[in-house]
């Protein structure tokens, strides 16, 4: 897996620092609230992991699986499709959305008011990484690891055609990688 990364952009030291430091603010915004994560799958699931550990107030957990990308794409379709959604009630609660990167942002765009409608205290976006140069919809994370330039970026999460979760950092893949025929 290594061999096909051009150059790491993010180090493994740098994301638990920043994690860290997320997780603070984090718990001093929200203490003494209902807290409710949601993670994004499959993407997110390796940041939010992290997060939640790095949180020192009382927080629950949710999963969703929002998809704007299809099979080995590179680039989104622009069509949302919910395919798993969430298996509580958001009333009263205040829901941060961890996301592993914030890339056009039309999947949130169409996200953020449908979950607005089931009446949570707030809604709010924690993203570890923003590409704010692909941005097509007017949408910015509340809490955001790093920006990153427009590059394929796979590692901490992040993945091409299902592979290169796993890797502890977040790395640029080859181009020959995923232009392969």
């Amino acid at each position: 897996m290594n061999r096909d990364i051009d150059h790491v952009l993010v180090s493994q030291q740098q994301l638990q620092d920043k994690i860290s430091e997320l997780g603070a603010q984090i718990s001093r915004d929200y203490d003494g609230h209902e807290l409710l994560l949601v993670s994004i799958l499959k993407g997110s699931v390796v940041f939010m992991t992290d997060l939640m550990r790095a949180i020192s107030i009382p927080c629950a957990i949710d999963f969703m699986v929002v998809s704007s990308y299809g099979g080995s794409n590179t680039t989104t379709t622009g069509l949302v499709k919910i395919v798993k959604d969430l298996d509580q009630d958001l009333t009263g609660k205040d829901v941060l959305i961890v996301e592993d990167i914030l890339d056009t942002g039309v999947t949130l765009s169409h996200l953020m008011p449908m979950l607005r409608m089931r009446n949570p205290s707030s809604v709010k976006i924690c993203s570890i990484l923003s590409k704010p140069s692909r941005r097509k919809a007017d949408i910015e994370p509340d809490y955001k690891g790093f920006d990153v330039p427009d590059e394929f970026v796979v590692g901490y999460g992040l993945d091409y055609d299902e592979k290169y979760r796993n890797l502890p950092y977040v790395g640029v893949l080859k181009p020959e990688i995923y232009t392969k025929a």
